[in-house]
């Protein structure tokens, strides 16, 4: 776990495949953005700003990521087994100078670590613990 509020954390999980990947979750279930309640809507937000204000202090540098929000699928169904859910994918591998922007099946089909989850996660959790 790398930062947490009363609604949402954000961690990097074990099976992160980019440097400084970060998921970000409800600690309530939750399927859907229009779910949310009128605790977790300003709770997201203070997450969002302090992982993106996070990723910043890791390089002292603007830190470029790609980020997207996985709701419940839209075809009308309740979808109970669902959880929102949040990746954030930066491409900042291991300075603020080296750079690897990929998309497609690049982008999560080819493992891009050379550093490992735990050792990431520190990083951030000192990174983001700094500005609390």
């Amino acid at each position: 776990m790398v930062a947490e509020n009363g609604s949402w954390v954000a961690v990097v999980p074990f099976w992160a495949v980019w440097p400084y990947e970060i998921l970000l979750l409800p600690r309530e279930h939750v399927t859907h953005m229009a779910a949310l309640s009128d605790a977790q809507r300003p709770d997201l937000a203070d997450m969002l700003h302090r992982v993106t204000a996070g990723y910043n202090r890791v390089f002292n540098t603007p830190f470029p990521y790609s980020m997207g929000f996985h709701p419940a699928p839209a075809d009308g169904g309740e979808h109970p087994e669902w959880q929102l859910h949040a990746h954030f994918y930066p491409p900042l591998l291991r300075s603020a100078t080296v750079r690897k922007f990929m998309v497609g099946f690049e982008m999560l089909g080819s493992p891009q670590r050379d550093i490992t989850p735990e050792s990431a996660a520190a990083t951030l959790r000192g990174v983001m613990q700094s500005s609390s």
